[in-house]
């Protein structure tokens, strides 16, 4: 599996974040602060992304970098697999083929 440039401009699925972050309770700075705080025990700088930016992507789904869309998830601890805006419905590829799944029999 090829590894995503940082730099990549990524399509995050911006109704997913927020509702991964409302499941939590957070505002959008209590998410900014479980962001920092994420960054801080993965590597030891407290980086973090701002409340306008996580407007943006949860709004209207901003195109931001890949470095960036890990950090959210680090915030969110999960995959940043899982919070990429998928295809169009009807496209061919789907959820299962941006996970690296094996496509379905017949499909």
């Amino acid at each position: 599996m090829a590894a995503f440039d940082d730099d990549a401009r990524i399509a995050p699925d911006g109704v997913r974040i927020r509702g991964l972050r409302r499941s939590r309770g957070w505002s959008r700075r209590d998410f900014v602060a479980a962001i920092a705080e994420a960054s801080l025990r993965e590597s030891g700088l407290r980086e973090t992304v701002s409340q306008s930016l996580l407007e943006g992507v949860e709004e209207g789904n901003e195109r931001i970098p890949y470095a960036t869309l890990r950090r959210i998830a680090a915030g969110l601890d999960c995959n940043p697999v899982e919070l990429v805006l998928g295809p169009a419905p009807g496209s061919a590829a789907g959820p299962r083929a941006a996970r690296g799944s094996p496509p379905r029999p017949g499909g």
